[in-house]
């Protein structure tokens, strides 16, 4: 409870900090024109990733000789995302996932399916920001990055490194290192992986749009993917506050001002949440059991 709190607080903290930092009237000035028409683009893109990520989801649980139908993965992914988008950490409702699929499974194969599925999107999102930095470079008049962004390109594969080492300390994890030297070499995961980040980025690009700013082409692999590297900090509610705040302090490095930036996050945020909202109606909807789903999606 008091880790909940804390985590409120500080996506709570965070989103006051930026309010008050930023020129409050032009954010809500910004949000209040919002283009319906980026809006919906916006929107469609989330639910275009979420499908995608399913479709992962489904492939890498097959790859663990778990068979989950693809309606079930979607009406769990779904699930997972509200309940993510709710809660804080954002990962419970990836929990909850890796909960449910343990009737196909032992714990060790669920849990692994989703934290692998998880793992090979931020991969995917990672390997955009990193042709996007090094492409800055390349290009003569490119903007000038600070050091901290380096830093971050660089800890980030050491990060990588240093759990999969230690998981390969425990039994139950000591397979997850070879699973996912697996799935990158799964041709399918990887374009899913690809394309459900492409969808995200391009999301968050609508939401730019649709509160009237121009994303460069130098801000869009590497602005907007460093705005998602600042959501999986685990102390907030759905990336609140960190979400705005690194949008706040990017967008002047590509001549845009920090109101634009806390007015993109806040409406993506929105459309985020928005676009968790069929997990409701999917759970009223009929449901087989996953295996006979899976048989039937391998016919």
């Amino acid at each position: 409870m008091r880790a909940w709190a804390l985590k409120l607080l500080a996506s709570a903290g965070l989103m006051a900090a930026m309010l008050w930092w930023t020129d409050t009237e032009e954010v809500a000035g910004r949000l209040a024109k919002a283009d319906w028409t980026w809006l919906a683009a916006s929107l469609g893109a989330l639910t275009l990733a979420t499908v995608s990520m399913a479709r992962r989801w489904q492939l890498t649980a097959r790859a663990l000789d778990i068979r989950i139908g693809f309606g079930v993965a979607l009406r769990e992914y779904y699930l997972a995302q509200l309940i993510n988008s709710v809660l804080p950490g954002g990962v419970l409702g990836d929990v909850g996932r890796a909960v449910r699929v343990r009737r196909q499974a032992d714990w060790a194969r669920a849990g692994q399916s989703v934290a692998a599925e998880r793992l090979m999107g931020q991969v995917a999102m990672f390997t955009l920001l990193s042709l996007g930095l090094v492409g800055a470079v390349i290009v003569p008049g490119g903007t000038v990055w600070p050091g901290g962004v380096w830093t971050l390109l660089l800890i980030m594969p050491l990060l990588c490194g240093v759990a999969l080492w230690v998981a390969r300390q425990f039994p139950a994890t000591r397979s997850f290192p070879g699973l996912i030297r697996r799935l990158l070499g799964h041709r399918r995961i990887v374009l899913h992986a690809f394309f459900g980040a492409g969808l995200l980025v391009f999301a968050l690009y609508a939401c730019a749009r649709a509160t009237g700013s121009v994303i460069p082409a130098a801000g869009l692999l590497t602005v907007l993917p460093l705005v998602f590297c600042a959501m999986l900090v685990p102390l907030s509610i759905a990336g609140w506050g960190w979400r705005e705040g690194a949008a706040a302090a990017l967008f002047p490095l590509i001549g845009l001002t920090s109101d634009a930036g806390v007015a993109m996050g806040i409406c993506y945020g929105a459309m985020m949440l928005i676009a968790t909202l069929p997990a409701l109606v999917l759970l009223w909807a009929p449901s087989a059991s996953a295996s006979a789903a899976g048989e039937a999606a391998s016919q």
